[in-house]
């Protein structure tokens, strides 16, 4: 079922951006309001020159390197604490 604001399905968003003079850019109200993202939030810019540019939250990107190197939020090793 499309949603009513761009036809897209819910959860999902497509739209473009320009870059300002000092190179920023805005994240439309509808990517912000899907993703929660308020003003003073940190993201996180990955880039690679022949895959592209990908904006994720840094807490996002914190919780899933720890569930990668298996940590717990303070940094400890999982096995460390047993």
């Amino acid at each position: 079922m499309a949603d009513q604001k761009g036809g897209f399905p819910e959860g999902r968003f497509m739209g473009t951006v320009k870059v300002g003079e000092k190179g920023q850019i805005v994240i439309p109200k509808t990517a912000r309001d899907m993703f929660g993202i308020k003003p003073g939030d940190t993201l996180l810019l990955l880039a690679d020159s022949r895959q592209g540019i990908a904006i994720v939250r840094n807490e996002t990107f914190v919780d899933y390197t720890n569930q990668i190197l298996n940590t717990s939020p303070l940094g400890k090793h999982d096995e460390e604490e047993k």
